[in-house]
């Protein structure tokens, strides 16, 4: 077969056939048939030829002209003899047999090109219409079992070959790639279609660890369907860390001591306001005691200068007399002495 491979590409300089070629579009899944006619009259060799863009020829299967029950079949491939054909048939295409395919016929050394056929296989559109990631509600400690939740949400209506694949990473802090870290597949008890027209089907994914410190990270949940794998926003896990009974027992001594400290100093605090309280105190009444003092002396002072403006002078006159002598003198002619005194005046 080899050899009738070599003649034939070798002698594709001497070719008659018209440029034209068919175009062939189909969806990932579906079968195709191409088929390519057989003269039985003419004895010479016919091949099924696909061609990738950037790869050499691929044979996929030769026969002779004439009638022969010879079967070439690999996996999803068959090329066999019909009444009058030679036919091509691929099973549940793929994406990677998008490619040129064309029978050629050999009779004498001369190569004729009888179907030329451009095969597109379309990827079917995604039916993942969401992928919503639940966050932990409670703070998680080394040994805490940890449940994290995964919604795909589907339309019903477009359907993919096979069946939908989650995935599970976790990118650390210090990684630069998440890592896969669990894969589950789709059973029938974790999805539930809504009863309400055109509504979404929800399928629910759990995934449950035991955690220790290092397993925190932002978890990203993946659902792998129609050729595309589709992320979840990520749930970020924060791990508390444990204390030991002597990194407790230490906790409360430094507690303790941050309590006894804060005590002693409210104490001093007090203090120092009743200190400085009482001698604000002290003062106020040294200096009321000055200004009391102060306005006594000046009231006494005014007063006193008062009782001195009071003063009423008088001027009495005592005669001195000789005995025995009744002889009146006039009072300008008699000599007497003057005693001052003073008079207070109160109230």
């Amino acid at each position: 077969m080899l050899i009738l491979f070599c003649v034939a590409f070798f002698t594709m300089g001497r070719c008659t056939d018209d440029q034209s070629f068919v175009t062939k579009t189909v969806c990932v899944g579906e079968d195709v048939t191409l088929t390519c006619s057989r003269p039985s009259g003419l004895s010479g060799y016919l091949f099924w030829i696909r061609v990738v863009a950037g790869n050499f020829p691929e044979m996929l299967g030769a026969t002779y002209t004439f009638d022969n029950g010879n079967v070439n079949k690999t996996p999803r491939i068959t090329a066999k003899q019909e009444p009058g054909t030679f036919v091509l048939h691929i099973t549940k295409t793929e994406l990677s047999d998008t490619a040129f395919y064309y029978c050629e016929q050999v009779v004498e050394l001369q190569t004729t090109f009888l179907n030329k056929t451009s095969l597109k296989v379309k990827a079917p559109e995604p039916d993942i219409t969401a992928v919503i990631q639940d966050f932990p509600s409670d703070p998680a400690r080394p040994g805490d079992s940890v449940t994290l939740q995964c919604s795909v949400l589907s339309d019903s209506d477009k359907t993919c070959p096979g069946e939908q694949s989650v995935f599970w990473f976790r990118a650390g802090s210090s990684e630069f790639h998440p890592s896969l870290i669990y894969a589950h597949r789709n059973r029938g008890d974790e999805c539930e279609k809504s009863p309400e027209a055109y509504s979404p089907q929800k399928c629910v994914y759990n995934f449950s660890k035991i955690i220790s410190s290092s397993d925190a990270g932002t978890y990203y949940c993946a659902v792998a369907t129609c050729g595309e794998i589709l992320f979840g926003n990520g749930t970020k896990l924060d791990i508390e860390a444990n204390m030991s009974s002597g990194d407790c027992q230490r906790a409360n001594t430094i507690l303790s001591l941050l309590c006894a400290a804060l005590a002693t100093s409210l104490t001093v605090v007090a203090l120092l306001v009743y200190t400085i309280k009482k001698k604000k105190f002290n003062c106020c009444n040294a200096a009321a005691a000055v200004l009391q003092t102060n306005a006594t002396s000046t009231g006494d002072q005014q007063s006193q200068q008062t009782d001195e403006d009071s003063l009423v002078y008088s001027v009495p006159n005592f005669t001195r007399g000789k005995a025995g002598r009744s002889v009146r003198r006039d009072a300008t002619t008699v000599e007497g002495e003057s005693i001052y005194t003073d008079v207070r005046v109160l109230g």
